[in-house]
């Protein structure tokens, strides 16, 4: 069983969050991501039977997990933001690991299965592209697997976003599918069984996050366990204090 802190009611609407109507208002018509979002809504029940926490029955993913939220607690730079937090389990794993966490997912249907599992947690539509919370309010973020879909092309404006809303000192901790180590190529499209994503070079997400402005850490290569299918990449990294 997960841990996440007693029921409660959703807190007010927090001071991180930017717009009047909270995480998501702002124009969501990105053809890929609409793409995308209608996908997640069509299996959204079933990827929440199959996947709620999808570091839950993975010992390196649940420690780098829990690594990361002791990192969050020491710096005391804010809260961590999820995005791309799908029904919502590892919001609350992290909110059990005494942090204080909310969720962001593109699907509605997503967002409406983790309200009602995490009652006592906080979960908005929005996206990576244009994130509605304040610069510089961020301890942490964690996007798991939250930037496979997105074309290579609009990355640099994801991890743009990632840099503004977190503060100094605050961390970045990302999972995703990666490419093989002798491959050329820094993104590989494949068949994801939702929607067309990419593999995706350790090299070039550490590039990405480095010309956003954040230091390396760590980076972690697993290999494929029973069925999967690719080998899964890891990057911890962190804003610095300084400019």
């Amino acid at each position: 069983m997960e841990p996440h802190a007693p029921n409660r009611a959703p807190s007010p609407r927090p001071p991180w969050t930017t717009g009047p109507r909270g995480l998501g208002s702002f124009p969501m018509t990105d053809p890929s991501l609409d793409v995308t979002r209608a996908a997640y809504n069509d299996v959204a029940t079933l990827y929440a039977e199959l996947f709620r926490d999808s570091v839950d029955g993975r010992p390196l993913d649940r420690a780098l997990v829990t690594a990361f939220a002791e990192l969050v607690r020491a710096a005391d730079a804010g809260p961590v933001a999820d995005l791309g937090c799908g029904p919502g389990g590892v919001t609350a794993r992290l909110a059990g690991l005494g942090v204080t966490a909310f969720g962001v997912d593109a699907s509605p249907a997503m967002i409406e299965l983790a309200r009602q599992a995490y009652p006592h947690l906080r979960f908005d539509e929005g996206s990576m592209l244009a994130l509605d919370i304040a610069d510089d309010t961020l301890g942490g973020v964690l996007a798991w697997y939250s930037i496979i879909h997105t074309p290579p092309e609009e990355l640099p404006v994801i991890f743009a976003e990632f840099a503004r809303v977190l503060a100094p000192g605050g961390h970045l901790l990302l999972g995703f599918f990666t490419t093989d180590g002798d491959s050329p190529h820094p993104a590989e499209p494949f068949d994801h069984k939702v929607s067309l994503a990419y593999r995706l070079s350790i090299d070039h997400v550490a590039d990405l996050a480095r010309k956003a402005g954040l230091v390396e850490i760590a980076r972690l290569r697993r290999e494929p366990g029973e069925n999967e299918r690719f080998q899964h990449g890891r990057l911890l990294a962190r804003r610095p204090t300084e400019p």
